[in-house]
C-alpha cells in the first residue's frame, strides 16, 4: 500500500508555476514545487509525518520560517528544514520571488529504519540551516527524478540516505564508534551473523573487521569493550554452542560434529569443549537432561 502523506496547510499569496512532481517509494513520497511568492504571502503548515524540505535555488533568501504564528524568533535563509511529526511550521514572504523545493515525507517508521542504529540521534527535535552544495546537489538529482522518471527506486532511497546523513552531520560509522568505545549495534549484529553462518571454521580477525570496515586493532578493542570478550573467545562459544546442539544427535559421531563445528578432530573439540563447559562432549552426550546449563553469551546476540 503507497503511503500518502496527511499534511494540513494554509497558504495565501503563493501560486504553482507549474504542476506538481512527485515520486513516492518505501514509505516515502518526494514532493517537487515550483512556486512564485507575493510579498506578504505565506502559510501554515501541519502534518502527522516527518519531512525533509531542501530549496533548490536561492527563493529562500525571500522566506522567514517559524514554529509560532506571531513569528518570534524566526528564522531567515534558511534553505534546509527538516520537521518532526506533528510540529507546525508557518512562512512568510518577504519580498515577491519564485522558488523551488523539494519536500520528502516519511511515513512513521521510513526514518527510523533510515537511521536505525545511529547513536544519540533525537529526530524530535527540528533542524534549520542554510545548505552546503554537496546537499544541494543530492537534492538536485532527486529533484530531477521527480520532475523526469529515470532511475530505479533504489537510486531515490540512497540520495534519500546521503541528503540525511548531510542534514544530521552523522560522522563515520567508526568515528560513532570510537566515540562509545566499542562497535555500534548494527556493526555487532553484522559481526556476530557473520560470525553464525560461519561455525564450521574458525573466522580470522581480518576477515570480522572487513565486515564493519575497521582496522583490525581497532575491530579487537571496540569488540571487547561492547562484549567483554575477545573475538576469538566469542566465536569459540558459538562454536561449541553448536556442537552441543549437534550432539542432541546420537546418530552423529564425535569426530562428525568436530568436522562441522571447524574442529580438526575429536581431540581438539573435546580440549575446547572441556575449556568451556567443564566436561567432555561425550560426557555431556551421556547424562542427557542432568548435564548443567551453561550461558553461552554469544547466543544472546540475535
Amino acid at each position: 500500500m503507497t503511503f500518502r502523506p496527511q499534511m494540513t496547510s494554509f497558504t495565501q499569496g503563493i501560486r504553482p508555476l507549474g504542476p506538481l512532481r512527485w515520486r513516492a517509494w518505501d514509505g516515502i513520497v518526494a514532493d517537487l514545487w515550483h512556486v512564485e511568492g507575493q510579498e506578504g504571502g505565506g502559510g501554515h503548515y501541519l502534518s502527522p509525518d516527518p519531512r525533509l524540505v531542501v530549496f533548490l535555488d536561492d527563493g529562500a533568501a525571500a522566506v522567514d520560517l517559524s514554529e509560532r504564528a506571531d513569528f518570534e524568533g524566526a528564522r531567515a535563509e534558511v534553505s534546509v528544514l527538516y520537521v518532526p511529526a506533528g510540529r507546525p511550521l508557518w512562512s512568510r514572504i518577504t519580498r515577491a520571488s519564485g522558488f523551488s523545493h523539494l519536500d520528502l515525507h516519511f511515513d512513521a517508521g521510513g526514518l527510523d529504519r533510515r537511521l536505525a542504529g545511529v547513536p544519540g540521534l533525537d529526530l524530535a527535535r527540528p533542524v534549520l540551516m542554510q545548505g552546503q552544495p554537496r546537499l544541494r546537489a543530492l537534492a538536485g538529482m532527486l529533484a530531477a527524478e521527480c520532475a523526469t522518471p529515470a532511475r530505479h527506486s533504489l537510486m531515490l532511497d540512497g540520495l534519500t540516505q546521503a541528503l540525511l546523513a548531510e542534514v544530521f552531520a552523522l560522522p563515520p560509522e567508526e568515528a560513532q564508534a570510537e566515540a562509545r568505545g566499542g562497535l555500534t549495534p548494527h556493526q555487532l549484529r553484522s559481526v556476530t551473523a557473520h560470525m553464525r553462518a560461519r561455525l564450521d571454521r574458525r573466522v580470522a580477525i581480518a576477515e570480522l573487521a572487513a565486515v564493519v570496515g575497521l582496522s583490525e586493532s581497532w575491530f579487537a578493542h571496540a569488540f571487547k569493550h561492547s562484549t567483554g570478550q575477545t573475538p576469538h573467545r566469542w566465536q569459540m562459544q558459538m562454536r561449541i554452542a553448536r556442537a552441543r546442539a549437534l550432539l542432541e544427535d546420537r546418530g552423529l559421531s564425535l569426530a562428525a560434529v568436530a568436522d562441522a563445528t571447524g574442529f580438526a578432530d575429536q581431540a581438539h573439540l573435546t580440549r575446547a569443549f572441556r575449556s568451556l563447559t567443564g566436561t567432555t562432549p561425550a560426557a555431556w552426550r551421556r547424562n542427557g537432561p542432568s548435564r548443567p546449563a551453561i550461558p553461552v553469551a554469544a547466543l544472546q546476540q540475535k
